[in-house]
Formats: structure tokens, C-alpha cells, sequence
């Protein structure tokens, strides 16, 4: 039976909105930099800056094909490192950003194992 929405469209839709969280970081960069925490070393807009361009990398990987796989695994190496080094701290209280960020990156990881 042929899918009804193709999956080739689920990537590209996959890699627009990641693209978007991309364009996102680097538009908001000096307000979201305030929120990195105090833990982490550096100018948190430099935290910002660096994945933003994690995402739209991501992004331009997928939609080029471009490296694909690796492109994934990168962004869900990322999305991961978010929820270990990020949301993990505030998991009690606010769940939901770190299990959207695991839902993104087993998307990802979908994403890079198809090989079609």
C-alpha cells in the first residue's frame, strides 16, 4: 500500500521548521542568551549563535541530502545534549521542553536511518 503522505514530504516539512528554529536563534540571539544557564561558560549568545547554526546545518543537510545521516545525528546528539545539560534541571517542574526536544530528536534519528 503507497503512503498517503510521502515520506520524503515529512522530511522536507521536518527540515523547514528546523530551518525556522534556526532563523529563530539568530533573530532572538541576545534575548535567548539570557536564558542559557550560569553553568555554562561563555556568552550564552555565543551558545545561541552556535546552535542556531546547528539547526539551520541540520536543515540544510536534509533537504540537500547532503550528508543526511550525519546531519540527523548531529542534530539529535544536539537536541539530547539539550535535555541532559538544559532541561533535565527543571524536568519537575516544566516536562514538556525536554520531551519535545527527545520527540525532535528520535524525528531526527528517523529521519537519517531512511534511505530511500
Amino acid at each position: 500500500m503507497k503512503a498517503f503522505i510521502p515520506s520524503k514530504l515529512a522530511e522536507v516539512i521536518f527540515a523547514l521548521v528546523i530551518a525556522y528554529f534556526g532563523y529563530w536563534h539568530f533573530k532572538t540571539a541576545d534575548s535567548m542568551g539570557k536564558t542559557v544557564p550560569h553553568y555554562i561558560p561563555g556568552p550564552g549568545s555565543l551558545w545561541i549563535y552556535l546552535t542556531g547554526s546547528g539547526f539551520l546545518l541540520a536543515a540544510i543537510g536534509i533537504l540537500t541530502e547532503i550528508r543526511k545521516t550525519l546531519a540527523c545525528y548531529l542534530l539529535a546528539a544536539m537536541l539530547l545534549a539539550f535535555v541532559f545539560i538544559i532541561h533535565i534541571k527543571s524536568f519537575d517542574s516544566n516536562p514538556f521542553a525536554a520531551l519535545k526536544d527527545v520527540a525532535i530528536a528520535m524525528c531526527a534519528l528517523i529521519i537519517g536511518n531512511n534511505k530511500k
